[in-house]
């Protein structure tokens, strides 16, 4: 259950980019194509992407798998051209909704048959957040979800290791639910904004000042903080595990926006903290107001992440997967994700029908991950790219972890 808020309006118009073409040669990647890439990347702010910012990123990324094959001569003599072939006309059925040639694919395919020839060789299952890039979704993840979602597929998982793509905590998530896997996080630069907002001592500190009241904490947490709670919850979930808690007063952290959020939808006491999505608080109402007026009967959907002000704004407010929901059922034509880029672009391949409007912000720390640290930490993972945790924080994390299932599940 995810937040539901009937009113009226949106956010801004993003048109399909399409991916920058690379120049093919016989089959083969021109090298100097992928120098011409890499001098126009130029990393993600977190702040709204314009058209050109998301051309940047987007041909950043498109350098980067070209760098890696360009440099990485011996792959081509691994892989039969039938199946490089194959695998990038697998690919482009996914992602021609996103404006990706068979160029662009054949760029690709390399890498992302190698990485699924090798997931099976370790025993690894890819675990990939909606926000992450295409060719990382449809290329090589055997699930893609919210963190919830993602959560009990970490669970259920029979793999004896873990690919994380994600960011930290999500990582950190999967290894507290499955302590005796090997959990990889490909990127070690994959952090979170909310997660760096809040310390396990600022939590012990907030228990002290309200000892009656119960400590749910968003997953956006580190591994030390969910230990120090009563109960996680996600952006879907939130409201029921509140509603779910026996205490009249619920300290909810970090996010002080989603706080804000919920404390209008409960007769509980809200206690909030400072934590804000960097990708999420910039959304503002007024361009949600521009987006109704250009294009009627456009349906908004909102992550509650935001101000208060973009929630009351819109059709819908919830998590990710309650924005899958509404799209899918839906008999609207037209919709504005008010979130991150990645689920925009998921909806263009999983909706070709239905047509995504508005401008999205980019996750800098989401775009950490590619297909070149997915192929290196499967190899051979550095120390730092494994995660570990001490018995003691993952035997009370899983607590709250199992708390919030319970709470969800009856």
């Amino acid at each position: 259950m995810g937040f539901s808020v009937s009113t009226a309006s949106g956010i801004a118009t993003a048109a399909k980019s399409p991916r920058g073409k690379t120049m093919l040669v016989e089959g083969k990647v021109v090298a100097a194509e992928a120098k011409r890439l890499q001098r126009k990347a130029k990393p993600a702010t977190g702040k709204t992407a314009t058209e050109a910012e998301k051309q940047r990123e987007k041909d950043g990324q498109t350098a980067e798998a070209t760098t890696a094959e360009a440099e990485r001569p011996h792959a081509k003599a691994e892989l039969a051209e039938d199946e490089v072939v194959a695998e990038a006309k697998r690919l482009y059925d996914k992602v021609k909704h996103l404006g990706w040639s068979m160029e662009d694919c054949f760029v690709y395919a390399p890498l992302t048959l190698e990485i699924n020839k090798l997931k099976k060789e370790k025993d690894a299952i890819i675990l990939a957040h909606s926000y992450q890039t295409p060719d990382i979704i449809y290329g090589i993840a055997d699930f893609v979800g919210d963190s919830y979602g993602l959560s009990k597929q970490a669970c259920s998982a029979k793999q004896k290791t873990i690919v994380f793509c994600g960011v930290r905590f999500m990582a950190e998530t999967a290894k507290i639910l499955n302590p005796e896997k090997t959990v990889l996080l490909p990127s070690t630069e994959a952090g979170c904004s909310l997660s760096e907002s809040i310390t396990a001592e600022d939590v012990r500190e907030m228990r002290e000042k309200h000892p009656h009241a119960g400590i749910v904490t968003y997953v956006n947490t580190n591994a030390d903080v969910k230990a120090e709670s009563d109960a996680c919850c996600t952006s879907t979930n939130a409201m029921k595990v509140v509603e779910g808690m026996p205490q009249k007063e619920i300290i909810f952290l970090p996010d002080e926006l989603m706080a804000k959020n919920v404390a209008k939808l409960t007769r509980k006491k809200i206690i909030g903290w400072r934590g804000r999505c960097i990708v999420h608080e910039d959304f503002d109402a007024e361009k949600i107001k521009a987006i109704r007026s250009m294009h009627p009967g456009v349906k908004i959907l909102v992550h509650t992440e935001c101000t208060p002000e973009v929630v009351d704004a819109s059709d819908l407010a919830g998590g990710t997967e309650n924005m899958i929901s509404y799209i899918k059922s839906s008999d609207a034509k037209q919709f504005m994700l008010v979130t991150e880029c990645g689920l925009g672009d998921r909806m263009r391949v999983e909706f070709p029908e239905k047509e995504i409007v508005g401008t999205c912000n980019l996750c800098p720390y989401m775009k950490k991950n590619n297909l070149k640290n997915i192929l290196s930490v499967l190899k051979e993972p550095r120390k730092e790219q494994i995660v570990e945790l001490p018995e003691e924080i993952i035997e009370k994390a899983q607590k709250a972890l199992n708390k919030m299932f319970e709470l969800t599940q009856k």
